[in-house]
């Protein structure tokens, strides 16, 4: 008796993110956009360098968050301005991200940011994914998404034009806005950090930036920041050790004046 064999069409595995678009081909909103991420990224660094001392977390910057497949690929994604994940591992097979893959990683963003050019419409979309003919579908709001899919926990938006930032966390399956603490900071507790407004300037533009504060309300500095402080603290330190050497010089001055007047008095300043 000849066996025969029974061919079976496995459906395709679901893509990675070498497989997937890194971009949707879209420009940045405004010129503020990467200065924003940069200086969120540089002051939030050395606290989550002690957070993860094995380095295992991910921070996005305008990148794709693939949370369904679709044709074509970027309608199953959205791209906050910034978001942090961690535990998981900043390269992948040895490779620079180029996206984030719901579906490899299952590791939800703990906390996503949009500036928003315009007035927050966008980023406050809260329309659901439904069906309308023949399995296609609407495409749902980035709140939404967020919310229900995605489910990060902590959302902020920042409307870059009118300086107003909003923040919500999820509780109970939804996004609940959260209030201010008196230093009108909004506290994003996983992270013992403080996320807030900041008026100041910044590669060359002074304005209102989106920044990080520990939990006592100190500023997270960036690096220049940090060199800065540096430098100061070097001089201070010079200057003491300027004045404790004019100090040890105007002392000895005035021991050799004392001695210079009890030899006068016919006193040998050396004998006891």
């Amino acid at each position: 008796m000849t066996e025969t064999a029974i061919q079976t069409d496995l459906p395709p595995p679901f893509p990675d993110h070498t497989q997937l678009p890194e971009s949707d081909g879209t420009f940045v909103k405004n010129f503020q956009e990467h200065p924003q991420s940069i200086i969120l990224t540089d002051s939030i660094g050395s606290v989550l360098q002690q957070r993860h001392p094995d380095g295992q977390y991910a921070i996005g910057q305008d990148c794709g968050i693939y949370w369904r497949e679709t044709d074509p690929p970027e309608k199953g994604a959205e791209a906050p301005d910034w978001f942090y994940v961690p535990n998981v591992p900043p390269l992948l097979n040895g490779e620079i991200r180029r996206s984030y893959v719901l579906w490899r990683e299952f590791m939800a963003p703990w906390i996503a940011l949009e500036f928003a050019s315009g007035d927050g419409q966008e980023e406050r979309d809260a329309t659901p994914l439904s069906v309308v003919a023949e399995g296609k579908t609407t495409k749902p709001g980035k709140f939404w998404v967020y919310e229900q899919i995605i489910r990060i926990p902590y959302y902020g938006i920042y409307e870059i034009k009118n300086g107003k930032l909003e923040v919500y966390h999820l509780n109970n399956f939804s996004y609940q806005k959260l209030e201010p603490n008196e230093r009108n900071h909004y506290p994003i507790e996983p992270l013992g950090m403080e996320l807030g407004l900041w008026h100041g300037t910044y590669q060359n533009q002074t304005q209102l930036w989106l920044r990080w504060w520990d939990s006592e309300g100190n500023l997270l500095l960036i690096g220049d920041e940090r060199a800065e402080q540096e430098r100061q603290r070097a001089e201070q330190e010079r200057q003491r050790a300027e004045q404790e050497r004019q100090r040890a010089e105007q002392a000895e001055q005035k021991a050799a004046r004392l001695a210079e007047r009890l030899r006068a008095m016919g006193i040998d300043p050396e004998t006891d």
